[in-house]
């Protein structure tokens, strides 16, 4: 196993140990005879220098990836991202969003800036980080319900940290199932609800991209005061289309990825107990 597929099995364990539905998925998924290829891993930050999109990038580019050179600005949700791929296709894309730390409240930034300047110094270039959780002191109830009124993007990061928010299955490499819509039926079967923002599915063959994502599996979590159950990570779905070139479109779609940062607001729980 190379150093790519070392750094991303280290991702999965993490991603999977708190999303428990995940490995419920996978094992279902193989156990009709498919192999699961991933699409894209996705992570969460802030764009404060410390910790921004740059940081969680150098890992990736020190093992070959490339920012594939895509901005994306999600301006309702205040974030913008960019994406990394590989020179080999096989390997997942890595997409990374942040939250525009600026264009927030006075008292979202304080509270925010006051959780980054924990993080210890000297982090660019370590894969560590990407699965090093939350390195500050826990925030109470009161405060994580204060930054969820502006941001639920803040109050997730403010909770869970350094760790990926989501991996996402690429449908196409998929056999047992006709289409995206099959597939989430079969998910539902599982016990676990979709995403219904912007219906559940989010795209369209004509512009090259379908996606559908599971609503985030619920997670108890230590806060300063208390513990509570919180939406953690999801488990996403992709199907790609050939664009005009007539090579399968790599890119995302901003009016979609608007609505799957929804699969982690709160919802009831649903989902077979792990």
């Amino acid at each position: 196993m190379g150093p790519v597929d070392l750094l991303l099995q280290q991702l999965w364990e993490d991603y999977a140990s708190m999303n428990k539905q995940a490995g419920v998925i996978h094992k279902a998924l193989e156990q009709r005879g498919e192999k699961i290829v991933n699409d894209h891993v996705a992570f969460r930050t802030f764009d404060i220098p410390k910790v921004g999109l740059p940081v969680l990038a150098a890992p990736f580019m020190a093992l070959g990836y490339r920012d594939a050179g895509e901005a994306y600005d999600f301006k309702d949700k205040k974030l913008k991202a960019r994406y990394f791929k590989h020179p080999d296709p096989d390997k997942p894309k890595i997409f990374i969003s942040e939250l525009k730390v600026g264009e927030c409240s006075a008292s979202l930034q304080k509270t925010v800036r006051g959780l980054v300047d924990q993080v210890p110094p000297g982090r660019e270039g370590d894969g560590r980080f990407l699965v090093s959780g939350v390195p500050w002191k826990r925030l109470s109830w009161k405060e994580y319900q204060e930054l969820l009124k502006e941001s639920e993007y803040a109050a997730w990061m403010a909770a869970f940290g350094f760790r990926v928010n989501h991996f996402t299955v690429f449908f196409n490499g998929l056999k047992t199932f006709p289409d995206l819509a099959a597939l989430n039926v079969f998910i539902k079967g599982l016990g676990y609800a979709l995403n219904a923002s912007g219906g559940e599915i989010k795209g369209n063959p004509r512009v090259f991209l379908e996606q559908s994502s599971t609503m985030a599996y619920p997670v108890p979590t230590d806060f300063a005061d208390r513990k509570e159950t919180i939406p953690g990570c999801y488990y996403e779905f992709a199907r790609r289309y050939p664009a005009k070139d007539g090579r399968l479109f790599q890119g995302f779609l901003p009016e979609s990825a608007d609505k799957i940062f929804e699969s982690t607001h709160f919802r009831p729980a649903s989902g077979p107990a792990q």
